[in-house]
């Protein structure tokens, strides 16, 4: 398929980039036949990043594939904010991973600052694919991927050892799930989307249990929306961390610190 054939199948299928959408479909097939399939996968609705089998994400190439949650692009500012309070050698924790794409990303830029392998990482996701995904893409940086539900999974070793907790939880209400667009809400894991009634169902099981596995010091990290700030403040004060709350106008983003008295 040329590329004008392909921008006009996606235009007629809706999708907005629809230039910019061929070129990578174009840029990422192995052959013709790769890239007409590409394209019927692209006008049935798959998302791009899953369509490609990966998802830029903080200047790398993040392996997705489908079923796993998309890295976004707003989450750049939680690994951004990381990257600020991470220590020298820091042991590093990417829970509810995903695709490993923060962990990931954290160390990639700690390693461009100083010695590489100065850090431990290690990441757990509920959803066996993720897992997969994570396993792949925290490799190259001497990373482990676990799966189970929270820290379930996690070497006890590590309580009382993370540096940086970074815990992309869930926080969509349940009732508004069915409100995300399409490739979202069709394609990728409910659980990796729905918070429950308020949304913060994941996050307070999150910080419950974020101190005991936290150094002195230590940070714990995770993405809301503005509306639910007040009650994760709440929720990060009960689990013993003091919170600070960090806004980007730039990524339209909304961080939490939860940190760790000394």
């Amino acid at each position: 398929m040329t590329e004008s054939a392909i921008v006009s199948r996606l235009r007629a299928a809706g999708c907005v980039f629809a230039e910019d959408e061929a070129r990578l479909i174009l840029a990422t097939a192995r052959t013709p036949d790769d890239a007409s399939g590409m394209v019927d996968r692209r006008a049935a609705g798959l998302p791009l990043e899953h369509v490609l089998g990966w998802a830029e994400f903080c200047g790398l190439r993040i392996a997705v594939e489908p079923g796993v949650f998309v890295p976004r692009r707003r989450t750049e500012f939680l690994v951004r904010r990381a990257a600020e309070l991470a220590p020298p050698r820091p042991v590093v924790v990417d829970l509810c991973c995903g695709s490993g794409a923060l962990g990931a990303a954290l160390v990639a830029g700690l390693s461009e600052l100083g010695e590489p392998n100065e850090y431990a990482l290690h990441a757990a996701d509920v959803e066996p694919a993720a897992v997969r995904c994570a396993r792949r893409n925290i490799a190259p940086y001497g990373g482990h991927a676990y799966e189970g539900d929270l820290f379930a999974p996690l070497p006890d070793a590590l309580r009382g050892r993370v540096d940086v907790l970074l815990a992309n939880v869930p926080y969509v209400p349940s009732g508004d799930v069915a409100l995300m667009p399409a490739e979202a809400r069709d394609h990728e894991p409910r659980a990796a989307l729905d918070g429950g009634p308020d949304g913060l169902d994941v996050l307070r099981r999150v910080t419950a249990e974020a101190s005991r596995w936290l150094v002195p010091g230590g940070h714990l990290l995770f993405e809301t929306s503005e509306r639910q700030v007040r009650d994760a403040v709440a929720a990060v004060e009960r689990g013993g961390l003091a919170a600070a709350v960090a806004a980007s106008e730039e990524f339209y983003a909304t961080v939490i610190v939860g940190a760790k008295p000394v």
